[in-house]
């Protein structure tokens, strides 16, 4: 089939005219996707690459392909290497602007489902299991976010000594411990409940108070200070 060109579609349906004559919130999200590929296949002009891939990441679409690992992205009919290296910086870009935002509107980090807010979009897609420490001062401000471990499923492996030297080092006052369930869901395991304790114990010991225990699960999150066990 011979793709129809660009500049062949009326005016009005091309994705870089409708921009500058409306803005880029009059786009779809496949014309959107399509400004970002800039060109088409053999067989399909940039727009309908988009859409075709779009569809093919139903039924989160848009989501769905920017949280596409590279190797995944060139699995994709129209996608080579230099279109799903720019995919990756723009799902990047997006996150880091979403976290931007977010951190700007909680200058203090207590309230769980803002923490969660946060960290969502960057860890609820994660095929593997990640522990983070928040590292808070007296006014409960954020001095650092360190990664602790990735790649096991086994919370056994985070120890109080690696993680409140890492507190310490910082000096930090309290801490929040985040980590993600690849399941999507956060409700917390045994193992989780124990660590829990244990890291509330071994703070207390050292005077940096464990604020909070979150789980994050796919746009849904666990905390261990909301249900009163912190």
């Amino acid at each position: 089939m011979e793709r129809r060109k660009m500049k062949e579609l009326p005016c009005e349906d091309r994705p870089y005219e409708k921009c500058a004559a409306q803005g880029p919130e009059a786009l779809t999200d496949a014309e959107l996707l399509a400004v970002m590929l800039r060109t088409g296949t053999r067989g399909e002009n940039s727009l309908e690459l988009a859409k075709r891939l779009l569809a093919e990441c139903q039924p989160e679409g848009l989501l769905g392909l920017m949280h596409l690992s590279l190797p995944e992205l060139m699995e994709l009919r129209g996608i080579g290497r230099v279109k799903g290296i720019e995919l990756l910086c723009v799902g990047e870009l997006s996150r880091r602007i979403w976290k931007s935002v977010v951190r700007d509107n909680v200058p203090v980090f207590t309230d769980a489902a803002r923490i969660s807010s946060y960290y969502m979009e960057d860890m609820r897609h994660m095929e593997q299991e990640e522990l983070h420490l928040m590292m808070l001062n007296t006014k409960n401000t954020l001095i650092r976010d360190s990664l602790i471990f990735r790649g096991t499923v086994n919370l056994s492996v985070a120890s109080p000594r690696e993680i409140f030297i890492e507190a310490l080092r910082y000096h930090a006052v309290s801490v929040i411990l985040i980590h993600n369930h690849p399941s999507g869901d956060p409700s917390p395991s045994r193992e989780d409940q124990r660590m829990t304790a244990q890291m509330k114990e071994a703070g207390a010991l050292l005077g940096i108070r464990l604020l909070d225990h979150i789980i994050i699960g796919n746009q849904a999150y666990f905390s261990f200070k909301e249900r009163g066990i912190l």
